[in-house]
């Protein structure tokens, strides 16, 4: 295990923070992999998931198991670590600017599609190099103007020339599920039943940038830019996986977890060794059927589900209580599907994303994650 510590400017004078990556295997055979956890800060789950597979990783390595290179990114967000508010942490947000740490990664697909006119290939391997040195001038000409966008452009160029790309979540409260786009959908179902999850949500485009959608969705952008022009492979594939709620912590769920991320890696060919049985997994779902009830009013909640729970449409969700007015305000599910996540508070303001269902049905449009 090689490991590096990368600088990030000062946001503030007198104070300098690093982030750890650990380099297994080695970058000679260009096949990649690249894992990284809590890049929402206050998601304690994957952070031990972590811990976990840097043993694994380890032992894979003096086995001689690794064919190629697996980078794992421990704890991607010390910014976010560190904002800590009399006694609740706010790990999801920079508090400087108020943007979403997992928000506004660079967009490079317009820049590579003027930049690569006339310097393709008919050889989609060639094509697959041409595009990921291209990629890597375009990032590197961002210049971050705070110590948030240095972060996320040192976690984008880590990832850039990867293979495989898995950013690991949590959400509130919430079963296990996965995010991924649409292309990508073939190559991360068995992730998805390797992990037990419960949902596989799918789109074209979640809006807002994501670390994951800004380093695989250039890919089949660009496939259909140069439809018949030129061959081009799904450089990377990825997504984004949500291990369980925020206080599921512990070193059963966090080993268990592991062990299915080694049990993908080897299906993937990251790891040598026997695959390992697939188990049955959930089928995939749209993002845009997603039905993420809103609070229309501000109250008590009274949850008539929970996460996992099996909905049907019409099925009350939750029950909003004005303590003001006793008012009563019943919620019920748009969809049919899989309850998969819901919010950890009990006292909602207007507006608040309240609990999600996945529907198989496209139900809404526009930016289809959550702030």
């Amino acid at each position: 295990m090689h490991t590096q510590f990368h600088e990030l400017p000062a946001g503030s004078v007198g104070t300098q923070r690093r982030l750890r990556s650990l380099h297994f295997g080695a970058q000679a055979t260009g096949r990649k992999a690249y894992l990284q956890a809590a890049l929402h800060a206050d998601e304690v789950p994957p952070l031990l998931v972590a811990q976990h597979l840097i043993e694994r990783l380890a032992a894979a390595e003096a086995a001689g198991a690794i064919p190629g290179e697996i980078v794992l990114v421990p704890m991607a967000n010390p910014i976010g670590l560190s904002q800590d508010l009399q006694g609740s942490a706010l790990g999801r947000f920079d508090l400087a600017s108020g943007l979403n740490f997992n928000r506004d990664f660079r967009d490079l697909t317009g820049a590579l599609k003027r930049g690569l006119e006339g310097q393709l290939t008919a050889d989609a391997a060639e094509n697959t190099r041409r595009i990921r040195a291209a990629a890597r001038a375009e990032l590197e000409a961002w210049e971050p103007q705070s110590e948030a966008e240095a972060l996320k452009k040192l976690l984008q160029g880590l990832a850039l020339d990867a293979d495989l790309v898995l950013d690991l979540h949590c959400d509130n409260q919430a079963v296990l599920h996965v995010y991924t786009g649409t292309a990508n959908v073939p190559a991360l179902q068995p992730l998805a039943a390797y992990l037990g999850a419960q949902a596989l949500l799918t789109c074209d485009l979640a809006g807002g940038d994501p670390f994951d959608e800004a380093l695989t969705r250039p890919w089949w952008e660009l496939a259909t830019h140069f439809a018949g022009r030129h061959p081009i492979a799904l450089g990377c594939v990825g997504g984004t996986v949500e291990l369980r709620g925020e206080t599921e912590v512990s070193h059963t769920l966090a080993a268990q977890d592991a062990s299915a991320l080694m049990d993908y890696l080897t299906q993937q060919g990251h790891l040598d060794g026997p695959v390992p049985p697939l188990p049955t997994g959930c089928g995939a779902t749209p993002l845009e059927g997603v039905d993420a009830v809103v609070a229309p009013c501000a109250g008590v909640l009274v949850f008539a589900v929970q996460p996992g729970d099996w909905v049907e449409a019409g099925q009350l969700v939750v029950e909003v209580i004005d303590p003001l007015t006793d008012a009563r305000t019943p919620l019920h599910a748009r969809a049919t599907g899989r309850c998969f996540a819901r919010t950890a508070r009990r006292y909602a303001t207007r507006g608040m994303r309240l609990a999600k269902v996945a529907g198989p049905t496209p139900i809404r449009s526009g930016k289809l994650l959550s702030p």
